[in-house]
């Protein structure tokens, strides 16, 4: 059995962990952004904004990182995966061009995605089951609307 001191090294550091994925993929999406045509930085900073809080969270070892960190995860992850089909040939509801920037930064958030979704995985929190619940929830619709919100005219063209 691991002393107490040994569990919290290995909490702090997949706490760690997860809020670097989360910085990776909002680095990589703001580099998307800069080199996009048109350039579509003001998107990708609004799509990334429900990332602040486990990169904040997670960087002070806070365990409600994990929770709010997530759905962001898995929601990269996935649509990753769909510009992956999309560029292999299979079908995919995405669709585009891609320089190879922007293809290297789809590799760059698949890898930062699946490494936070294994730490997060493999970090036991004592955060309440409610409250666990609650947050990737709450995560999960504030990254949807950043997607949504990302898209409307406004934003999209700036």
């Amino acid at each position: 059995m691991k002393d107490s001191t040994t569990r919290s090294t290995s909490e702090m550091s997949r706490a760690k962990v997860v809020a670097a994925s989360s910085l990776a993929i909002l680095i990589a999406l703001y580099v998307v952004g800069a080199v996009s045509v048109p350039p579509g930085s003001l998107r990708h900073e609004v799509q990334t904004l429900p990332l602040w809080f486990p990169i904040v969270a997670g960087f002070q070892n806070k365990e409600l990182a994990k929770w709010a960190a997530l759905p962001s995860l898995i929601f990269w992850l996935v649509i990753m995966i769909f510009i992956w089909l999309f560029l292999l040939g299979f079908p995919s509801p995405v669709r585009g061009r891609f320089f190879p920037t922007e293809v290297a930064m789809t590799i760059v958030v698949g890898i930062a995605s699946l490494t936070g979704l294994i730490a997060s995985l493999r970090w036991p929190t004592r955060v309440g089951l409610a409250v666990a619940i609650s947050t990737f929830f709450l995560f999960g619709l504030l990254q949807l609307l950043a997607m949504r919100i990302s898209l409307l005219p406004y934003i999209a063209g700036r």
